[in-house]
């Protein structure tokens, strides 16, 4: 499983609101929906956030084993 809490953690060490992340990248609400709930998102909207905060994609993401 793929979990976007590193994402999440980023986006609170950074101070951004997902409102201005929205408008700095282009994504729509619900795509950061998706970021949310750990559902798919396309490698385009990892490439939009990454460019948009200057990291890596494993700084937004992690893999989960399943147990």
């Amino acid at each position: 499983m793929i979990s976007y809490k590193p994402f999440q953690k980023l986006l609170i060490d950074r101070e951004i609101k997902k409102q201005d992340l929205l408008k700095m990248t282009g994504i729509s609400s619900a795509t950061m929906a998706k970021l949310n709930t750990n559902e798919y998102v396309s490698l385009e909207v990892i490439d939009k956030l990454c460019t948009a905060l200057g990291c890596q994609p494993g700084d937004l993401l992690e893999h989960i084993t399943d147990q």
